[in-house]
């Protein structure tokens, strides 16, 4: 119907337009106005015909258009469908993700409890292995005891029985003896019995007589020790000076340093002027050196004149003082003991036995404190107390000229004390204390004995800085020995080890056992004061991660 519209109205404008020729028609349609007719309506038909795949086309092109709008609208709801998939993709995969995550971690915890059960019942089943092993060898040492028990018992037997066989001898011998063979058998028996329980007795009397005597001499340097105690100094190799103000280490110095020179010639020490406010330093290993120039340094500030001639003249004079007191300590240190007729030179040599020290302690304390113990061990023992108290006074002499002659300070000692006039007994307690050689008198060994008590009491000499590190060294070596161990620390000045262990190799029961076997290694391998305690820590350690 669409194509017969547009068709006829072309035929129509057609006929219009050959009547307007003036095209000759008859009412019939034949002739040429019915030919023109036909043509007209076949042009109109063509016409019609364009018109309608033009329509068409032009219709087609707008619907093409809008489907096109259609299917860009349908891709981009497309894409915002997708879209929107993979984020509620992504977001579904992200809680499963973390879901996983937590039962992962969740098993985890619970793997790890059971790995712990497990490795403690391990632990329960080899400690019961243990006691089990234990109890086996026990009862196989019991066998063991219980054969070797019958063995002996069966010995036993057969000696009663070899007894009574010769009982039996003897008694059918007695019956054919006469009386007095009789008599002399039975004598002689109880001789040869009398002198094996006599040689019992014996041994038994001499084993209690040296435990007596060992007893008896631990009493004797046990109530030595406890009725003696005596002060310790501290060594030292500088000595401090106090000045008025700074102004004066400008004139103890002097013009180009002459003064401090004089004074470091003259004296034997060195002077260290610093930026220490108020004071001066004078150092020296020699004690009456240091001495002489402490006091020499004190009057020049006291008096203000200061050069060289006037440190010279002081030096002099304080020298001169200071052997007088030497030689003043010495003689009452030999009065206070009651001890007289000694060399004067032998006096100055304790005299200066003040000014030196071992190990932080005074020589001239020490040897008034072994001369006391020693002393008082004499005693005890019924000894001559004067000797003995003379031979210990002495003993270290020689420690106030080693330095100036060849030889240790028992050797020294000994020739000093032997070329002025003093005995055998106190040459040889002097030479042998260290028991360089073998002592010939009673009395060195006495003395060495109160030099060993006076040495090693507590308190009596200071440990080396050298030696106490060592031993806190040493201390932390024995602890980390052991396996599990992981760090060590000595703390309290070596008075106790802290010990951090493995908690997954060591467990609390095993942690006791390690730090019991630790002490006992400590015990075993150093020498320390007093005690040290081993305090053993295990601690577990949990960690995890938040993501």
């Amino acid at each position: 119907m669409q194509i017969l519209v547009p068709v006829a109205a072309l035929a129509s404008c057609t006929a219009m337009l050959m009547q307007n020729k003036g095209v000759p028609t008859d009412g019939d349609g034949g002739g040429p106005a019915g030919l023109y007719v036909v043509i007209g309506a076949a042009v109109g038909v063509v016409a019609g015909i364009a018109l309608f795949l033009l329509y068409h086309k032009m219709v087609g092109s707008r619907v093409l258009q809008g489907a096109n709008r259609e299917r860009e609208a349908a891709r981009r709801e497309a894409e915002g469908i997708l879209r929107k998939a993979e984020v509620d993709a992504r977001e579904a995969a992200l809680r499963h993700q973390q879901s996983v995550e937590q039962e992962i971690a969740q098993e985890r915890k619970e793997i790890k409890a059971l790995e712990k059960r497990v490795l403690q019942k391990e632990e329960t089943l080899e400690r019961k292995f243990e006691t089990l092993q234990g109890r086996e060898r026990q009862i196989e040492e019991r066998d063991g005891a219980a054969k070797k028990a019958e063995e002996r018992l069966r010995e036993r037997e057969r000696e009663a029985e070899g007894v009574i066989a010769q009982q039996k001898e003897k008694l059918a011998e007695v019956a054919r003896l006469s009386e007095a063979d009789a008599r002399r058998h039975l004598l002689d028996r109880l001789d040869d019995e009398l002198k094996n329980e006599q040689g019992a007795l014996i041994k038994k009397y001499v084993e209690r007589a040296r435990e007596e005597a060992d007893k008896q001499a631990r009493d004797i340097v046990i109530t030595a020790m406890q009725r003696l105690a005596s002060t310790q100094t501290t060594e030292s190799t500088v000595s401090t000076v106090a000045i008025p103000s700074d102004e004066m280490k400008g004139r103890i110095i002097g013009r180009d340093g002459r003064n401090i020179r004089a004074f470091e010639s003259q004296t034997g020490v060195d002077v260290i002027v610093d930026d220490t406010p108020g004071v001066i330093v004078v150092s020296a290993f020699d004690a009456v050196r240091r001495e002489v120039a402490r006091r020499t340094m004190e009057r020049l500030i006291q008096d203000g004149r200061i050069h060289p001639t006037r440190i010279e003249e002081v030096a002099k004079q304080t020298q001169e003082e200071v052997e007088k007191e030497i030689s003043t300590t010495g003689k009452q240190v030999c009065d206070d003991l009651g001890i007289y007729n000694i060399h004067p030179k032998i006096q100055q040599l304790m005299g200066r036995l003040k000014y030196r020290t071992s190990y932080g302690q005074n020589v001239l304390a020490h040897s008034v404190e072994v001369a006391h113990l020693a002393a008082l061990m004499a005693g005890e023992l019924k000894l001559d107390e004067k000797l003995a108290l003379r031979c210990a006074l002495l003993h270290d002499c020689g420690k106030a000229i080693d330095h100036e002659q060849e030889g240790g300070h028992p050797k020294v000692g000994m020739e000093f004390a032997k070329k002025h006039g003093e005995g055998a007994e106190v040459c040889d307690a002097i030479g042998g204390h260290h028991f360089d050689f073998e002592p010939q008198f009673v009395f060195t060994i006495i003395t060495a004995i109160a030099d060993a008590i006076s040495a090693s009491r507590p308190g009596a000499r200071r440990e080396s800085l050298e030696h106490y590190l060592k031993r806190l060294e040493r201390l932390e070596q024995v602890a980390t020995s052991f396996d599990g161990v992981t760090q060590a620390f000595a703390i309290q000045a070596g008075r106790e080890v802290r010990v951090i262990v493995d908690a997954q190799k060591i467990s609390d029961d095993g942690a006791v056992k390690v730090a019991r076997d630790i002490a006992q290694n400590i015990e075993n391998e150093l020498t320390y004061p007093g005690e040290v305690r081993v305090t053993l820590v295990r601690e577990t350690r949990v960690v995890d991660y938040a993501r």
